[in-house]
Order: structure tokens, then sequence, then C-alpha cells
């Protein structure tokens, strides 16, 4: 029996004694919104003119606000920390792409905690903390997941998606399909009588900028009251900015729709809702002086609003002051919801729960630790220790114009920095972990060109992996290899995603001693979409609509090794342009 089995029915049995102590009827509700690239100033509640987000707002109006909360600089590590309660360099998160994103699989996630305590657990939207299960979100504690996960995807209007491990089609635009989705599993539940974690991680204003119709039209000429403060703005970079104000409205208009759900379910009063966002803005745009941006360990890159709202727990309008981090939601939530948030392993995060009823009496200093590559800094309530060794009176200086000279503080912060670096860095980079493929409690993987390495002459469509594919594929020497582990020895159905100018190329799928024969019978000339539907040029891949044909069954054995795909002949241009493989179990 696998370590995560066992830990898994640890937690179930802990569940058991949980669950069967107190009424479903009592345990509130848990909504999570995430927002993905949005800025601390994109919303109408920060002071933001350009722009009016109501719904968001009222969750702050209506609940509490968190005046100093803080974030990773950018998406994969926000959604780890999240997810586990803990830093992101505990669980093997260093990357935004090629199984960098991934969480290390002996980590409990919030949705194991609400699950095995027996909530409904679903996520809608951007997972990016592994595909292939057991990293994909039905591995890690949520029973449904509709959504892609990718750092980014190259479409967002009739998308091709995925509901739980198997490829579909979206419909319309990505965010409204995944609150829509989100909303049927939230009114299944209720018709269940079972309480319900519906994490909705969004994967918007990220790029590439595409928002419908009806909320760009408002955007495409309205005149914008803040400018870039330290210099002129280019017309280009107006129109991302643009967009993404366009996109934060499309956000607040399906936030209100789910909100509206909840008043007509009569669950409103006992539903906690959050709101947070996973990193500074992906773009140059008001955000209240602070220095930096996406990427950056200052203020501005990972400033974060958080709202959460309970009617029936917090008080109205209350606002908390004291410095908080997205490692705090998870013991927090749990702590409202009545569920033990232990996983087996030390929390960095603390409960907000005694600062969301007012009792600030004895909650401690703190420092918190942002971090991004070989970027650190440290944030006390008063103080940041930039990643250069620079100290800064955030309460005097917000925007971190002019460093101050305090050696006690200094001391004290640079102290915390040399600490985490000195446990972390040596091995931040190191990855070692095979992608898992033929797990036995999934009969299904895929296997994207994002986590494959090209040899040769091979080349990606786009330097950023996430949404890519290989193309230029032009001898019989070159191949493209996945770095895999086949967890259970069975034979698999292959369907190849592919596009290509000619047919006739002759190829093979190797692991080890098996090996499949196929040939690409028919040519699959389509032209790359998406640019139609942006509003600025993408710096990411394009896509195409790839064709999904069987190539044949193939057995793979228990063990490590390269999965590889080779061109034995090229009659044509070219062997195929590759986006995707995916396995289904047979037997």
């Amino acid at each position: 029996m696998s370590r995560r089995s066992i830990h898994h029915i640890c937690f179930a049995l802990i569940s058991f004694v949980v669950s069967s102590s107190a009424a479903f009827a009592d345990r509130p509700n848990v909504v999570v919104f995430l927002s993905d690239d949005q800025g601390w100033g994109d919303l109408s509640i920060s002071g933001n003119g350009d722009l009016a987000t109501p719904n968001i707002d009222s969750l702050a109006r209506d609940g509490a606000s968190f005046d100093r909360f803080f974030v990773c600089p950018v998406c994969s590590p926000t959604r780890a920390e999240f997810l586990t309660g803990r830093h992101h360099a505990r669980s093997g998160v260093y990357s935004t792409s090629a199984g960098g994103e991934r969480m290390n699989l002996d980590e409990t996630t919030i949705g194991d905690l609400f699950k095995t305590a027996g909530y409904r657990t679903g996520a809608f939207g951007k997972w990016h903390n592994g595909m292939q299960y057991p990293y994909h979100p039905n591995g890690r504690g949520f029973e449904e997941f509709y959504g892609f996960c990718s750092g980014h995807w190259g479409n967002y209007f009739d998308a091709l998606l995925e509901r739980n491990g198997r490829i579909v089609t979206g419909k319309g635009y990505c965010i409204d399909d995944f609150t829509e989705q989100a909303m049927n599993f939230i009114e299944t539940s209720v018709e269940a009588k079972r309480p319900f974690f519906a994490y909705l991680p969004y994967n918007t204003p990220h790029s590439p900028m595409q928002v419908p119709d009806s909320f760009w039209e408002k955007f495409a000429e309205k005149p914008l009251n803040f400018k870039n403060q330290q210099r002129q703005e280019p017309s280009s970079r107006d129109l991302h900015k643009r967009c993404a104000l366009a996109m934060c409205e499309n956000l607040d208009w399906n936030v209100g729709r789910l909100l509206k759900l909840l008043d007509e379910l009569e669950i409103s009063e006992n539903t906690i809702v959050v709101w947070f966002h996973d990193n500074g803005p992906n773009g140059v745009r008001w955000n209240g002086g602070m220095k930096g941006q996406k990427g950056s360990t200052n203020e501005g890159g990972c400033r974060s609003p958080l709202f959460i709202r309970w009617p029936a727990g917090i008080k109205a309008g209350r606002k908390i002051p004291q410095i908080c981090t997205a490692r705090d939601l998870l013991p927090t939530l749990c702590d409202q919801a009545g569920i033990s948030s232990k996983t087996g392993k030390p929390l960095d995060g603390m409960s907000l729960k005694p600062l969301l009823e007012g009792k600030t009496q004895d909650w401690p200093d703190r420092l918190l630790v942002n971090q991004w590559r070989d970027r650190t800094s440290i944030r006390s309530q008063r103080y940041r220790l930039d990643h250069e060794g620079k100290l800064f009176d955030m309460v005097a200086d917000p925007g971190q114009r002019k460093s101050v000279d305090n050696p006690e503080v200094l001391e004290k912060l640079s102290a915390k920095a040399k600490a985490h670096r000195d446990q972390f860095m040596p091995d931040y980079f190191k990855d070692d972990r095979p992608f898992v493929i033929a797990h036995p409690d999934s009969p299904f993987t895929q296997l994207p060109a994002r986590d494959a390495i090209g040899h040769g002459n091979i080349k990606r469509s786009n330097k950023f992996p996430n949404c890519s594919y290989f193309l230029n594929w032009t001898s019989v020497d070159d191949k493209i290899t996945f770095k895999t582990r086949v967890a259970e020895t069975g034979q698999y159905n292959v369907v190849l995603y592919y596009a290509a100018k000619d047919a006739g190329a002759k190829c093979e799928l190797r692991f080890n001693n098996s090996i499949l024969k196929f040939q690409i019978e028919q040519p699959h000339n389509v032209p790359q979409r998406g640019a139609k539907d942006d509003r600025y040029k993408r710096a990411e891949s394009y896509v195409k609509d790839f064709k999904a044909i069987p190539i044949g069954t193939i057995e793979l054995k228990q063990g490590e090794g390269d999965l590889t795909l080779k061109a034995t002949e090229i009659p044509g241009r070219e062997a195929m342009e590759f986006r995707l493989l995916t396995l289904e179990r047979v037997k």
C-alpha cells in the first residue's frame, strides 16, 4: 500500500469521528475565489476609479477585510500555499511549468481535510499544481474538477478543458463557464443536503488578454483616470490595461451571479465566501503607489486583498490591520468549519479566527517570508527587508522609495531571510520526480507537450511551456521524451493530438521494452488560433485545433524510464506537430 493511501485512510478515520459528532446542517459551506494576475489595485474598493467591482467590494462591506495580506509573486506557489497552509518551498513547488509547479505527494491539502470531514469538494478553473494523477485535483481531495491544470491556457472561448481528467470542450467564455459549473455543483450539494467546499481558482486577468465584447466595449475607448506614475504609457500597453480592467469587471459579474445563487438557495447566512488574488498585477496598472508587480517580492508584487464574508460568524465591516498570508487560510477555514487542520506536517499559517472575532490582545508579532526563486523578502508589521537587503519603513514609505537605517530591525529581518535561504535554497531547484502515468486510481493519463523534452531540431511553439506544442520535427534523429514512472502494469489505449502538413510519417512510442508503432495517415494542416480574440498581442503560444487519433494499444510495465515518441520515416516536410498524448487503461 502506498504512503499516500495510508495517509488518506488515517484521515478518513479521523474525519469519521469528526463528521459523526456534528450535524452537517450546522456546518458552514465554503466558497473560495482566487483570481489570477489581478493586482491589489484592480478593485474599486481599493480606490481605483477606472472600474467598478461592486459584488467583490460587497464581501468587504458585509464581512471582514484584511489591510495587509500577502501572497507569492507568481501563480503556482500561491496556490500551493493556500492548499497546504505551508510555504511553497516545503512542498516542492519551484516553477510555474514543466513539472516544477507540482506539490509533493506527501502534502495534505485543504481539499483532503474538507473531503474527509464529510464535505463535497469541487474545484473549477485553473489548478496549476500538477496534472497527472495523483498530482491531479481529483487526487488532492477534490471530488469534482472542471477546468485545466496548466499554468496558462491558449484560448478562453469554447476552450479545450477537462472534467475529472477527461477532455471536454468548454462552453463560451471560460470564466463564465467555470462559474456556471461551480453553481451547478453548489445546487446539487444543497439538493443532497451536504455541506460543500467550492474552490474557484480563476485564470484571469492572466494573458491572453481575451474578454467578451460586452465587457470590452465599456473600456475600448473609455478615458482612464490612472496613468503610470513613472512614465508615459505607450498605446499598446494601454490596450493591455483596458482589457485587464474589463476582465476584472467580468470576474465581478461572475462573483455576483454566484452570490445571487446563494441568496436564492437561502444559504448565504451560513456560507463562508473568500476572495483573494494570487500575485501582483501582470502589467503597468494603478496599484496604490506600491513598488513592484507580478514576479516581484516587493510590496506591489505580493500584496493582495483578502475579504471573508460569513454572516453567521463574522461581524460586517470588520477591518483587520495585522499582516497575514495565504498560508493562514487553511487553518482559518478549518477552524471556522470546526474540523481538524492537522495534516501530519507543521503548518506555517495561523488561524485568523481570533482576528475575525476581534480578539487581538494575544496576537503575536510575525515575520512573513515572501520568496520566489532566488529573491527573498521579509515583512514585519511595519518594515520590509527587500531581496537586496535594504530596509523600508512601510508605514512612512509604502512605495519603498528610500531605505532606512535601523540596525536592530535590519539584523532581525536579515536573520530571518538567511535562515529561510539556508533551509530551502540549497535544494530549491532540485527535482528528480518523474511524471506519473498509469496510476491504479486513475484510468486516464494526459501527457502534454508542456511536460516533455524535445531533442534535436524539435522546438517549442513558444518559450513559455504551459500551453505550447512541439514543431519543426524534420529528422528521424529527433524525438520527444517524457521522464515517467509507470505506477501499475497494464495495457493502455493511446490517443495522439497532432497537426501535420503532410501524411505518411511512420512513428513509434516506446517505454523500456514496450513499443507501439503507428503511421500518420492523414495530414491535418490547421492555422494557429486565438489572435482574433486577443485585445493585446500575447507573449505566450497560440494554439491549434489539433486532431485526436487513436494510435493503438501499448503494454506498460511498472517502473521508471523515458516514454519516447520518435519518427522512423518522414516522407514529407515534417513528422508532425505534437500537442498531447492520452493513455487509458484497457486492463
